[in-house]
């Protein structure tokens, strides 16, 4: 009993941390420059076909299946999705954050119809199957294949949080900062807002293909349906959830509103009928939404908000003030 606790909450925190890299794409996005990305769904699902295409068995029915190693597929997704982010970013960065979105939206719902009509290269709304999952080897110990998968995920993600704090402090990071809060002022001071923000985009979008691969092999079978507005969503409150423009605050916002996620879907399927259970599942997304507001309430930077520059600067100011005078 308690191995497979143990191995029910590897898995648990393996989902999470896939969820927790999509979370650090869009921090770059929106939390260091502001972008507004309302087509995640489609990024992470182009980079989890792309690595199902490159890695899977070859099959009769569509385009791909070249066997390629796990890891392959991992970068051919990442370079994909940025590539993709690149050419939306290139026609619509110049837009105003309300029209970005707008525009991200087509994209996803673009995406949406592609792998459904697709057929011959997505396998249409029958997806894509037989992905190869790493440590396929261990499947038949629950806990061991769990535990393995969790390491790759962690290290995964620790990589990417060190050198996303790493560029957050560089200067690339701090024209990022500022091209968000006053656009005007830093193109005055030489630099060059679009460039910046196209490269950010790209940046994040890049990630998030990342994430959408390493689900793909973790489950080891996509669809269209596994990419669904609902993602979009999930991913936007766990970043509101967690504080918008720190990594920490991405990761942890991940993984808390991926467990509410969890236990209302464990919920459902416990204290409501079978006959019923499809009706119930839209609580998940309420829960949600009430878990949101409870924390804007509460906190209404998140777990771990940034806290900006000036602020800094006027609480170094002031603490001297506040100590008590020797005499």
């Amino acid at each position: 009993m308690t191995l497979d606790i143990l191995a029910y909450a590897a898995f648990f925190l393996s989902m999470a941390l896939t969820y927790a890299i999509i979370c650090l794409g869009l921090n770059v996005q929106w939390g260091m420059t502001g972008l507004f990305n309302v087509g995640i769904a489609a990024f992470v699902a182009v980079g989890a076909y792309t690595s199902a295409l490159l890695t899977t068995p070859p099959s009769p029915d569509r385009f791909g299946g070249f066997e390629l190693p796990i890891f392959v597929g991992w970068l051919g997704a990442a370079v994909t999705s940025g590539l993709l982010s690149w050419a939306v970013g290139a026609l619509t960065i110049r837009l105003r954050s309300d029209y970005l979105a707008i525009a991200t939206f087509g994209i996803a719902v673009t995406v949406q119809l592609c792998m459904l009509n697709l057929q011959p290269l997505t396998g249409g709304p029958f997806g894509i199957g037989f992905i190869p999952r790493p440590f396929a080897e261990l499947q038949d110990n629950a806990l061991a294949f769990s535990l393995a998968n969790f390491a790759v995920m962690a290290i995964v993600v620790i990589a990417l949080y060190l050198a996303l704090e790493h560029l957050a402090k560089s200067p690339w990071g701090r024209v990022l900062r500022a091209i968000r809060e006053d656009e005007m002022a830093a193109q005055a001071l030489g630099k060059r807002p679009i460039r910046f923000r196209l490269q950010a985009f790209t940046l994040g979008g890049a990630i998030m293909g990342l994430a959408g691969a390493a689900q793909a092999h973790f489950i080891g079978f996509i669809a269209p349906d596994n990419y669904m507005p609902i993602l979009t969503f999930q991913v936007w409150a766990m970043l509101i959830v967690g504080g918008s423009g720190n990594n920490r605050g991405a990761i942890a916002g991940a993984i808390l509103v991926w467990g509410l996620w969890a236990l209302s879907a464990a919920a459902v399927s416990t204290f409501v009928p079978a006959e019923q259970q499809a009706r119930a599942a839209s609580l998940q997304i309420v829960a949600i939404g009430v878990g949101l507001c409870l924390m804007l309430l509460w906190r209404p930077r998140g777990l771990f908000g940034e806290v900006s520059p000036l602020t800094r600067l006027k609480s170094l100011r002031s603490a001297p003030s506040k100590a008590p005078s020797k005499e």
